[in-house]
């Protein structure tokens, strides 16, 4: 599967980011795509963008879900590749985080990562792949992220025992943790422009690499972690990170 040619693979958030990048880079693989999102007119022109599949589904609606496979089933009969990339990010302090912003990142990054894989498992195929997108937040300690950090690590925790149960289906589960990206999800932070501005100038001063990551560099990693290439790696995760994890300590 190391070229992907007419392999079927559903990437849930691939209307723009990182998904976008990847269901764009399967698709010059020679894959059968099929994007999700939860905004219509945006899932329609990534799909034309990308001559691709799409369809309106929200992560964090099991209705949905249930239905995206039933589509997906009806489309393709098995999938090879889920990448299960749908997500918020939302920052606040632990004083300031209100019930429904709890609940908001946790159905969409983790309940609904969890029933996305679950739902999708009747038709993944022997020998598929499943990525989780999660975060180098699941760890840092940062700031202002203890829902989304909590979110992602649990989703870690997921691929984990989820690679344990399917490995007798020959199924793989593997976690990309991306750190600083460049994408419209980064700039949603709720900052002015200038506070915002300053604050990206300090978190890239503070990677070795001294940029942020685009989209196209996780996609390279997602799609090598979907091929033949990478069929002995199930339960693990892999940072992505432009080295800020490398020594926190000194920065």
């Amino acid at each position: 599967m190391s070229n992907l040619i007419n392999k079927n693979v559903v990437i849930t958030g691939g209307n723009s980011g990182i998904g976008y990048a990847t269901a764009k880079k399967f698709k010059q693989k020679g894959a059968n795509v099929i994007i999700t999102g939860r905004n219509k007119t945006a899932v329609a022109k990534a799909a034309t963008e990308l001559d691709v599949e799409g369809i309106v589904a929200d992560q964090a609606n099991t209705d949905d879900t249930h239905n995206l496979v039933d589509t997906v089933k009806e489309k393709f009969g098995s999938v090879d590749v889920l990448f299960i990339n749908a997500g918020v990010v939302k920052f606040a302090p632990v004083e300031e985080m209100d019930e429904a912003q709890f609940d908001d990142i946790m159905n969409i990054n983790f309940k609904g990562a969890f029933f996305t894989l679950q739902k999708f498992i009747p038709i993944l195929s022997k020998g598929s792949s499943v990525i989780n997108l999660s975060s180098i937040n699941a760890y840092t300690g940062m700031p202002n992220t203890a829902v989304y950090a909590a979110s992602k690590a649990a989703l870690n925790a997921l691929t984990r025992t989820a690679a344990y149960e399917l490995a007798p289906q020959e199924i793989r589960v593997n976690s990309v943790n991306p750190g600083p990206v460049n994408t419209a999800i980064f700039g949603k932070l709720g900052m002015p422009e200038e506070a915002f501005n300053e604050f990206a100038g300090v978190v890239q001063e503070r990677i070795p690499m001294k940029r942020f990551g685009e989209p196209k560099d996780i996609a390279n990693l997602v799609a090598f972690l979907a091929s033949d290439e990478a069929s002995f790696i199930t339960g693990a995760e892999y940072n992505i990170d432009g080295g800020i994890n490398v020594n926190p300590i000194l920065q």
